[in-house]
């Protein structure tokens, strides 16, 4: 919840691949006040079945910017090898991009929503509502 000294932080995964949530994929939160300022982990969660992180930190007053760690190789591996179970693949296994991080400006008492849009060979990002 932002305040009108903080800002908040939300997120969520879609796998564009299959068109479903990304469940089960780990989030760190980091936070800095100012460019040249040094990052500060906060802590993290992990997407439930609906691809939302519903619990990351509150941010500290003073924060300019955020950055969000995505690891995106354990999700991407563990669906290789549920697919596998049922048909063994041709494919390579894992995701070309192991991590995502994402850093972006924020103001005080403002909310920003940052959906992933993931697929084993690429994402978007943007700033959602």
């Amino acid at each position: 919840m932002s305040t009108s000294t903080t800002a908040s932080v939300s997120t969520h995964i879609l796998d564009t691949s299959v068109g479903r949530p990304a469940e089960g994929v780990a989030i760190e939160l980091s936070a800095r006040s100012g460019r040249e300022a040094d990052w500060q982990t906060l802590g993290g969660s992990a997407t439930d079945a609906d691809g939302r992180c519903k619990d990351l930190p509150a941010l500290p007053a003073g924060t300019t910017h955020v950055r969000l760690d995505f690891a995106v190789e354990p999700y991407f591996e563990k669906k290789q090898a549920d697919a596998q179970q049922d048909a063994p693949a041709n494919r390579d296994s894992g995701a070309f991009f192991p991590e995502v991080a994402i850093t972006f400006a924020v103001k005080p008492g403002e909310h920003y929503h940052v959906p992933l849009l993931l697929n084993p060979f690429g994402y978007s990002v943007y700033r959602g509502s």
